[in-house]
Formats: C-alpha cells, structure tokens, sequence
C-alpha cells in the first residue's frame, strides 16, 4: 500500500532537516514510539506500540536512513517484528521545498505487514498505516513549527 501526502511547516528548510535528525523529535512524533536511539550515522534502533483496530502489537526493530540529499531529502525505511504477530515494513521518501520562511514537506510512504498480523485485513491494515503516517508528519509538523516559533 502506498500513500502521499504533504504538510506546510511555519519553519526553514534547514531546521525541518535538522528536525528530521533529532531522534527526540522523531521519538515524541512516531505515534506508539516507546524508544529510538542512534546506533550508527544513518541507522536507529526503535520500539514502538502501534494499535491496529482492537489489537495493540509491540514492535521493535530497525529505521534506516538512505538517498541523503541534505538538505533536501532522503528516504526513511524500517522494518520491525512484533513476536508472534508477524512483521510491519515501511518506508517513506521525504522532500523538503523551501517556501519562503516556510517548508513544504511532501512524502510518500509504503507499508507492508506478514505474518498473523496480515490476517487482521488488508482494509484495516491500510487505513491504519495511513493513519500513522498522517499523524506522524501532523505530529512532526507542530512540533517544529512551535520550535521555530520560539
């Protein structure tokens, strides 16, 4: 499943970049984020907590950052495994358009889940990953809009 999607940010470019490096930031934005950190330059370990429908699933795994083209964009990949519920994968090709005082961030995001997970409904499962990434660039997007408010 593959969506797009885009948010006007009341912030330059080059402090949305470094926004979309602050692992707090990504941390406090990542709906169900329970922990990220850095392991290497371009790669973070994660655990999250994602509710899909009624079921809530614990996932962790890995996020990989790649296609760097500071500071105008670059692609978010991860994969987790959530015990016995099976696996999520996602990515998301993130582009920073300077607009003035402004950034306009467009992206689009892939997610693919197997495993018993799978089982809950490619329905379900596409609304809720549409969802999460919504909320997550809504999320980023007031965080650094506040920031650079201040």
């Amino acid at each position: 499943m593959d969506f797009t999607g885009q948010e006007r940010i009341t912030a330059p470019r080059d402090v949305v970049w470094a926004a979309l490096n602050d692992p707090d930031i990504l941390k406090q934005c990542i709906p169900g984020c329970q922990a990220l950190e850095f392991v290497g330059p371009n790669e973070l370990v994660a655990t999250i907590k994602v509710k899909l429908g009624i079921v809530s699933l614990t996932f962790t795994g890995e996020i990989r950052v790649s296609n760097i083209d500071a500071p105008l964009s670059y692609t978010l990949s991860a994969e987790g495994r959530g015990s016995i519920a099976g696996f999520a994968k996602g990515s998301a090709d993130v582009t920073l358009e300077a607009d003035g005082q402004e950034t306009i961030l467009h992206y689009l995001a892939a997610a693919e889940v197997g495993g018993k997970i799978a089982q809950l409904g490619s329905r379900l499962i596409d609304s809720s990953s549409q969802k999460i990434a919504s909320r997550f660039f809504a999320d980023f997007n007031a965080a650094v809009s506040a920031k650079s408010a201040k």
